[in-house]
């Protein structure tokens, strides 16, 4: 503490906005009572709002009372809304970057953002808040002692499943975000590399209907086959408690089973042969003779 500086001109002097700097505010993700007051002094004192959907960001400043000039920075705009926004940033303005709800930089294109003002000795500073990634954590009942955050799965198949392959011995508590259409593709997905394991759905965090169900991948593909999924989701599952593959789904097949498998999944033989090897912890060119011969 400074000699004879009163607290508050010291909490100002901490708060005060500082040109040539990127805020990353986190902004509610359902309840706007959840905003911070310093995420409230940051948006009301930058020169320039960056926000995912410019309608929606407006709809929140204006509910609080705010006016501010926006540019839109979003996935498919991000390399030249990017470098525009570095430009500002570099003449001295100060901009607040925001996400339609949430923390920006996390599953989201801010991260390249980011990386830009990084390479270019830019500050940037967070503004915590928010993040549906934690919030359903929380929520889960499951470990949280280390965990790891998927966010979407590939919407390629043979990504998709190369992904949760790689991933499905991780004894971390494993954290996926999902929309409601493909919530049942998914949880079998999960189950079938997985096994049958504990999982956690939450939905409409923060808002007047938040549901949490905790059950198991088996029971959760038994209750969305009766009831529609609705809502964004935030899978969280448990981690992988035995690495043994006395478990595993493929635990009783054959080797040219297990392939068939994978083919009847959609996958080429050769991508079926990968995955397998993968599984197996075997060469793919020894599982390649035995389905060849």
């Amino acid at each position: 503490m400074r000699n004879n500086e009163p607290r508050n001109a010291q909490k100002e002097d901490k708060n005060q906005i500082i040109g040539g700097v990127l805020y990353l505010v986190a902004t509610p993700i359902g309840n706007l009572s959840d905003i911070s007051e310093r995420a409230l002094k940051v948006l009301s004192e930058v020169d320039l709002v960056a926000a995912e959907d410019t309608r929606n960001t407006g709809k929140l400043l204006a509910y609080f009372g705010i006016s501010k000039p926006m540019i839109s920075y979003f996935e498919h705009n991000k390399r030249e809304r990017g470098e525009a926004i570095l430009e500002k940033l570099k003449d001295g303005l100060s901009c607040a970057l925001v996400t339609d709800a949430g923390t920006p930089a996390i599953s989201d294109p801010g991260e390249d953002l980011v990386r830009l003002c990084a390479e270019n000795d830019v500050t940037v500073t967070s503004i915590p808040g928010c993040s549906a990634v934690i919030n359903a954590l929380a929520l889960s009942a499951l470990p949280t002692g280390r965990f790891c955050f998927e966010g979407f799965l590939s919407t390629n198949k043979n990504e998709r499943y190369e992904r949760l392959n790689e991933i499905k011995n991780d004894t971390r508590t494993t954290i996926f975000y999902e929309a409601p259409h493909k919530l049942i593709k998914t949880l079998n997905d999960i189950y079938e590399i997985f096994g049958n394991r504990k999982i956690s759905l939450c939905r409409e965090l923060t808002k007047l209907n938040e549901e949490v169900i905790r059950t198991t991948l088996e029971g959760a593909m038994e209750y969305y086959t009766a009831n529609a999924p609705r809502g964004e989701y935030v899978l969280v599952v448990e981690g992988c408690t035995q690495k043994s593959e006395e478990n595993a789904f493929w635990a009783e097949m054959s080797i040219e089973e297990h392939v068939e498998f994978y083919v009847n999944q959609g996958l080429k033989k050769m991508d079926a042969i990968k995955s397998v090897a993968k599984d197996r912890g075997l060469p793919k060119n020894e599982i390649y003779k035995i389905v060849n011969t």
